[in-house]
């Protein structure tokens, strides 16, 4: 996190803070056990006084294993029923990777913060008998068929493997793969019984967990809505709790996520729609933020890229571009005056000297993603996405 020390003085003793117990809602898998224990320890850095208890609770996406993603077909795979417990006020908070969690919050939910993104993009991860290759190009170890048989169960990922396969080269297999992350390094190591050459996992998910010395090489493709972001999800009406967690906000990866977000959100894309991202911020400029996106057909053979940049520090009029998108998208894709930001609801009253800054760059963010939407919609996307047709 950037600058601890002047937060910590911003934060800390606040008056406004009367709880000493928080129970934090996460699923049990490895990965996301140090997330949550992540998160809390931030959480202790403002709030010395403060006790954590962790609720562990499976979800849909969690105990089906035997099926894709894709094949599943349900939204909030891996978030409804921890939602279920925080409505039920049996959690105060959830856990989440930010990739993980819908566009559209059930009523009552939000996004209370955005924790700062790790390494956002895919790593190829070799069998260990294999890592000599690790010095090869990506693009060669496919053209050449140095590896044969990918796991992933992602449509993003696979579509994007389709397009980069050369059209003579029909030697390599895709095979999907789920479990948590241990098991499925398991199973590619286990070469004989299961078959894997490599993984196309998160970078930030093989580092938290420690398994960084495993990636062969980072991939230079479009990753994940929100990939490498955590966030934390509360009650919408638990005023202490959202002004509890201002804190944690780390600014440049909220305005990343809000924009890829509502981009997401506009083109009514989820886990079957193969659509990758890249953000950036031009000449490591803090103000200009660049928006690139690519929506894929599952085979990989048709694609659509746009991008868009725009000054997040220039004003705007409230009343002109962020309320309109000319495209005649589907109702339910539209942001209304109550959901710019996604579900999210940031608290901007403890810091009053960055609250109309903040919510000013939150709101080009949100015109970003607006924007690029509607300019993929110009170009032809809308042939490429199944819940569009």
């Amino acid at each position: 996190m950037n600058d601890d020390g002047d937060r910590l003085k911003k934060f800390e003793s606040n008056p406004l803070i009367k709880r000493s117990l928080l129970i934090v809602g996460s699923r049990r898998s490895r990965l996301a056990m140090l997330q949550t224990e992540m998160v809390i320890d931030e959480l202790r850095k403002f709030y010395p006084w403060m006790n954590f208890r962790i609720k562990n609770i499976d979800t849909t996406g969690d105990r089906i294993l035997d099926r894709a993603l894709v094949q599943i077909g349900e939204k909030s795979l891996f978030t409804k029923e921890l939602e279920d417990e925080l409505l039920e006020s049996r959690i105060d908070i959830i856990v989440h990777s930010l990739k993980d969690l819908p566009t559209s919050l059930p009523n009552r939910c939000c996004i209370g913060a955005i924790l700062k993104r790790e390494d956002p993009s895919d790593s190829l991860v070799l069998r260990k008998d294999l890592q000599n290759l690790s010095s090869s190009d990506f693009n060669s170890m496919l053209k050449n068929s140095l590896i044969r048989c990918y796991g992933t169960s992602s449509s993003r990922r696979i579509a994007q493997l389709r397009a980069l396969q050369s059209s003579e080269n029909e030697t390599i297999s895709i095979k999907d793969i789920r479990g948590n992350l241990n098991t499925r390094l398991d199973k590619l190591d286990n070469h004989e019984r299961f078959g894997y050459d490599c993984l196309i996992l998160a970078t930030a998910g093989l580092k938290r967990c420690g398994f960084a010395s495993r990636i062969s090489t980072k991939l230079d493709w479009f990753y994940a809505v929100s990939q490498g972001a955590l966030a934390v999800e509360c009650r919408s009406d638990d005023d202490e709790m959202i002004k509890l967690l201002r804190p944690l906000i780390d600014e440049q990866t909220a305005l990343e996520c809000t924009a890829e977000r509502v981009l997401m959100k506009c083109l009514e894309g989820g886990c079957s729609v193969p659509i990758g991202v890249r953000s950036r911020w031009p000449s490591n400029s803090s103000s200009v933020l660049s928006l690139e996106t690519k929506v894929l057909s599952l085979d990989g053979k048709q694609s659509v890229q746009c991008e868009c940049t725009l000054n997040l520090d220039v004003d705007f009029d409230e009343g002109g571009d962020l309320n309109r998108f000319d495209s005649d998208p589907p109702a339910s894709s539209m942001i209304n005056n109550q959901q710019y930001y996604t579900d999210i609801k940031f608290d901007f009253e403890t810091n009053p000297s960055m609250k109309d800054r903040f919510k000013n760059r939150l709101q080009r963010s949100v015109l970003i993603g607006r924007r690029l939407a509607q300019q993929m919609i110009e170009s032809g996307v809308k042939d490429l996405l199944p819940s569009r047709k």
